[in-house]
């Protein structure tokens, strides 16, 4: 017969597992027998979600807005985990979503401890749609492609440039790592505003940096400044 300890040891592990098993990005699997934290385990963002056979989160991964692409997020997740040394900031995140059109909110501002988003509107490089079609249709590293990148990218200085106060990346993948060559930034231009959706019905195309509207990027500066990660790419 199990004693009073076990039965309840048992259906802690049986919750813990119902709340992982329930979110649509593969959150890990835990062994029951393994659910207690080392005394030195330090809490961390549910967005990167560490787990050791001695340490388990204190809560599952959040429910990311499904507004995102599930498999985006699982890439952006894994790129997270890969460039994490890179990243002084980790309560938000931005993912970029190259598979929609540039007439939709495709740039999103994640809360990693909520999993809420903001959608914004972002402008692709002229080289990613050379017949303007709206839609990216490749990606390239190369300089003076002015084409946009895949990949994970860290925000690293404030700057004010051509477009006023703007946010410089530096590119972490073979995908983008030409990004502080090419001059690749976070900045606002006229022809990402909703006015041009609206008027065209889609943006206009940037020379490969991620081009917001000036509301919009106000928002990013505030919330994904030096130290965070961002993270673009699209699902064929």
């Amino acid at each position: 017969m199990l004693s009073r300890r076990q039965i309840v040891e048992a259906g802690c592990a049986a919750g813990v597992l119902s709340l992982t098993a329930g979110s649509p990005l593969i959150a890990a699997v835990v062994d029951p027998s393994t659910l207690r934290r080392r005394p030195d385990a330090q809490p961390a963002s549910p967005y990167e979600n560490p787990v050791t056979p001695d340490a388990v989160p204190a809560r599952p991964r959040v429910l990311v807005d499904p507004s995102i692409d599930p498999q985006l997020v699982t890439r952006a997740r894994a790129a997270f985990d890969r460039h994490r040394g890179a990243l002084t900031r980790t309560e938000t995140v931005a993912i970029v979503d190259f598979a929609k059109s540039s007439s939709e909110p495709r740039f999103y501002l994640l809360d990693t401890n909520t999993g809420r988003v903001t959608r914004h509107l972002v402008a692709h490089g002229r080289g990613s749609d050379p017949a303007h079609t709206g839609f990216l249709q490749r990606f390239s590293n190369a300089i003076g492609s002015e084409a946009s990148s895949s990949g994970g990218y860290v925000v690293s200085t404030y700057y004010d440039g051509k477009y006023g106060r703007s946010m410089r990346v530096r590119g972490l993948d073979p995908s983008n790592s030409n990004a502080e060559a090419r001059s690749i930034v976070v900045h606002t231009a006229w022809y990402a505003e909703p006015g041009i959706v609206a008027e065209t019905g889609r943006l206009g195309r940037s020379e490969g940096c991620f081009a917001l509207p000036r509301a919009s990027l106000q928002e990013a500066m505030a919330r994904l400044g030096p130290g965070h990660f961002l993270y673009a790419d699209r699902i064929a």
